[in-house]
């Protein structure tokens, strides 16, 4: 990796705009780590609100951080709490966001909802997008999640495309995922990406396709691939010296003992589009839908595979916000020396 001498940003902040808004709490630790250059990973929140439900949700958003404590980083996981963005959820409000009041109903917060959710105190689990934004106005580099959102099925018609992609081609932060969510079109997914100038990248040797969510091979070549955290985290510190302000993506296959094969669940999910299609499910509701009646046509191993990948998914992303972290110290006492 031919890192030293690429570009001279010596005392130069390229990694984060301006200083964070007055509205965003911060947790101490997450703030101290970011200034001191460790390594922090970014965690969503709608996989605990509309994901996974109690008291399932809340067991896992606990074993998540400690899997990226276990690694050396320190775990970040972003929300509206109240109206309030919030970098660094306490273990309070992690258990509010996971079982929800009766009177109250929490929304999913992308970037187009986020004025109207501060302006109005509510509360919801940060998308994607929304924790890609929140993220890089923290300073956070590298965000962990399960699956992109990307362009959906019969989009010629609907026009449903996700804003996941979009914040990917402006928003600087690294995902690491498992590939799209295989309900998508794949193909038109990953065409979008490249038109918006994201970096993509799959986990394993040159040839290794892109994954499909719950399957391993998607059979779409992967237009990059990287081997090591540290080879991740070199195109991460690149892509910040070169100032491009475009995400990037890192996708993950999922672990062969919680693989569905593409032959097994294919089928399932034509059928869990039709049932949708009778139903006149559309927009925002189409996503939850279709997962929750793939979960019911499998039997519950869909929602196995989806733990099962999640944790693998932060497992990798704090080893490479752990390479960033290291890379990064190396050259800042090289350039003492």
């Amino acid at each position: 990796m031919r890192l030293r001498g690429l570009i001279r940003a010596s005392n130069r902040r390229t990694h984060t705009s301006l200083p964070p808004p007055s509205c965003i709490t911060i947790d101490a630790e997450v703030r101290e780590a970011v200034q001191t250059n460790k390594p922090v990973v970014a965690l969503e929140s709608t996989i605990l609100t509309h994901g996974i439900p109690y008291p399932h949700n809340l067991e896992m958003a606990h074993e998540l951080n400690k899997i990226i404590r276990a690694e050396g980083a320190v775990p970040a996981t972003i929300a509206l709490v109240k109206g309030r963005p919030t970098v660094g959820a306490t273990d309070e409000e992690i258990e509010y966001l996971c079982q929800p009041p009766k009177d109250e109903s929490f929304i999913k917060v992308s970037r187009r909802d986020l004025a109207y959710a501060v302006a109005h105190g509510v509360t919801g689990g940060t998308t994607i997008a929304g924790t890609m934004i929140l993220a890089h106005m923290a300073g956070i580099r590298v965000f962990a999640t399960g699956g992109l959102g990307g362009v959906h099925r019969g989009s010629e018609a609907t026009m449903d495309i996700s804003a996941d992609l979009e914040e990917l081609g402006r928003t600087p932060v690294a995902v690491v995922s498992a590939g799209a969510k295989a309900i998508l079109d794949l193909d038109k997914t990953f065409e979008y990406l490249e038109t918006k100038g994201v970096h993509v990248s799959t986990y394993g040797p040159k040839g290794v396709n892109l994954p499909a969510f719950y399957s391993r091979d998607s059979g779409i070549p992967s237009p990059f691939n990287f081997e090591t955290p540290k080879e991740a985290a070199a195109v991460i510190h690149t892509n910040s010296l070169l100032q491009l302000q475009s995400g990037l993506l890192f996708c993950i296959p999922v672990p062969a003992e919680y693989e569905i094969p593409a032959a097994d669940i294919n089928g399932v999910i034509e059928r869990a589009i039709v049932s949708a299609e009778q139903e006149g499910i559309k927009g925002k509701a189409i996503t939850p839908y279709l997962l929750n009646r793939i979960l019911e046509l499998t039997g519950g191993r869909s929602l196995k595979s989806n733990v099962g990948f999640v944790k693998n998914n932060i497992k990798v992303g704090a080893s490479i916000a752990k390479a960033l972290s290291e890379i990064e110290n190396n050259k800042k006492t090289d350039e003492v020396r």
